[in-house]
């Protein structure tokens, strides 16, 4: 790739903010907040992005953790100029509370029950607002018109956000989208999504109500309907663990055993009653999804919603029915791609100095092994081309697979061409046989040394595939030619998947959160004195 003027300035714009970048990686990962409960990630994203002169819609989708900011550059501007987007997550995941330490420990004044961030999206945001920033600074330094979009997407652990986004318009008009991750599975390393892109996912919220236990039809005549000896009506509570127990039982009969497809489950709410002989009121569980395709999240949801009814009519309750997400399948562009893996190779692999390294010896030691002179794995430092990655995933897909693994940047894809790039969080080298504990990855994305590398090569990535997407009008033609092509289309095409989200923000439900008490701020699960 030939390096402009102003890819020059947004690479030099990273190295001269790499003090900031870290420091702010850190305060993300310090916050710790959870799905549609990120109050204080999103302020901190909306604050600066207003400093740095963007419009900033706080609340967008009417989720009031999400934003929608705009900065445009009209300097040499005529006609219709270009529109690129990027984005930020900053949603942690509750249970995983550790500190930025060499050590098993939560960050000071919580529980190991409080949030922390696992992929981490700390970094996520982070590194694309660095590139962000850097495409700023070159488009004003160079005189680039353009207008940039960044929007924040909260609760994508939950894959909550993008598709109300979607369907409310916010991906709309865009000449291209830039999706970046932190790398989760080999061989996706440092590398760009080639041809199988991630898949569909449903989630939704089964809400069994008990508020009207005296029809349960059982009376024994006791004057007071609910005595400690009367007869009583089995409640949500019973409710909820038929359904969990039956959906148990009955994965294995919910789909063909091919395709890489998951469900998961997380009860929310549970009991509600008092210590005197009432039945539970109220019983909440939540399922996820991810399966390659929309038809298998609908067969799915048909054997959920069969077990939630039976449950609910054995137990004396009616049931709700409330959806977390419907999230589409991703649907890749090789123009896109090629941009981006032509800036990662201009980029480099990230590289782990000999300070990151003494981190990762004494976190081995703190561990259980001996440390190792290289303790990073070695693919953390390879580049490996879209095409070889490619063959790699789908050596253990069937042909007919054409999505796999869980992201909700999908729901972008389907109205910008869009590119989906990965660079390597830090990871370490085991012995055989040996598994590291969960700690120890998360401590390794909090830690500046081991998580800069992966920030600042992102970020400049980012920068480098936005600024060729505003110089290079060829570019941005080969990638919505091929956006039109494989939509039958374009937006409304023949092909076109259109945006599945037809419910409101699940925002009131009782999700894990921080809370302010007489102690302070705590997690809902308090922390020992």
């Amino acid at each position: 790739m030939v390096i402009t003027a102003a890819g020059s300035t947004a690479l030099d714009f990273v190295d001269a903010h790499q003090a900031d970048l870290s420091a702010w990686t850190r305060t993300i990962f310090g916050f710790g907040e959870t799905a549609w409960r990120e109050y204080q990630s999103a302020d901190w994203y909306v604050a600066l992005l207003r400093r740095e002169g963007f419009d900033v819609e706080v609340g967008s989708g009417g989720m009031p953790t999400a934003f929608c900011a705009h900065w445009t550059n009209r300097a040499g501007m005529t006609g219709k100029s270009p529109v690129i987007g990027m984005y930020a997550e900053y949603d942690a995941v509750p249970g995983n509370c550790q500190d930025a330490a060499t050590v098993k420990r939560p960050r000071p004044g919580l529980n190991e029950h409080a949030g922390g961030h696992t992929d981490p999206h700390s970094g996520l945001g982070i590194s694309s607002l660095g590139g962000l920033l850097a495409t700023k600074a070159a488009m004003q330094k160079h005189g680039i018109a353009g207008t940039l979009r960044f929007t924040g997407e909260p609760a994508e652990k939950v894959r909550g956000s993008k598709p109300i986004h979607a369907a409310r318009g916010y991906y709309d008009g865009l000449d291209g989208m830039i999706s970046f991750h932190p790398f989760y599975m080999l061989p996706l390393c440092n590398t760009v999504r080639w041809e199988t892109h991630c898949g569909a996912a449903y989630s939704m919220i089964y809400r069994f109500v008990c508020d009207q236990p005296e029809g349960w039809g059982l009376s024994d005549g006791a004057p007071i309907p609910q005595s400690h000896s009367a007869v009583r009506a089995p409640g949500a509570n019973d409710a909820l663990m038929m359904m969990y127990m039956a959906s148990k039982a009955l994965r294995d009969s919910m789909l063909p055993h091919q395709g890489g497809w998951s469900i998961s489950e997380a009860i929310l709410t549970a009991g509600q009653a008092t210590a005197d002989n009432l039945p539970a009121g109220l019983a909440e569980i939540q399922y996820m999804m991810r399966v390659p395709d929309i038809a298998m999240a609908e067969r799915v949801t048909a054997v959920l919603d069969r077990n939630a009814e039976h449950a609910a009519a054995m137990t004396g309750c009616r049931v709700e029915r409330h959806w977390v997400c419907k999230s589409r399948p991703g649907l890749a562009n090789h123009a896109m791609a090629e941009v981006t893996w032509d800036a990662l190779q201009t980029v480099g692999a990230p590289r782990w100095n000999e300070a990151a390294k003494a981190v990762a010896r004494e976190i081995q030691v703190n561990a259980g092994i001996d440390p190792m002179q290289n303790p990073f794995l070695d693919e953390c430092e390879a580049l490996i081309a879209p095409q070889e990655a490619e063959t790699i995933l789908r050596r253990d897909l069937p042909p007919s697979q054409i999505n796999s693994t869980s992201d909700d940047y999908t729901d972008m894809t389907w109205h910008a061409p869009t590119v989906r790039f990965y660079v390597a969080r830090p990871a370490l080298k085991a012995p055989k046989g040996f598994a590291y504990p969960g700690w120890v990855m998360n401590a390794l994305g909090g830690i500046s040394a081991t998580i800069d590398p992966m920030v600042l090569t992102a970020a400049k990535t980012v920068a480098l595939t936005a600024l060729r997407l505003l110089e290079d009008g060829e570019a941005r033609d080969k990638a919505k030619d091929e956006f039109i092509q494989r939509t039958g289309g374009g937006i409304g095409g023949s092909n076109w998947i259109a945006p599945l989200c037809d419910y409101e923000p699940p925002i009131h439900f009782r999700w894990p959160e921080y809370v302010t008490t007489a102690r302070g701020r705590d997690w809902w699960i308090p922390t020992r004195p």
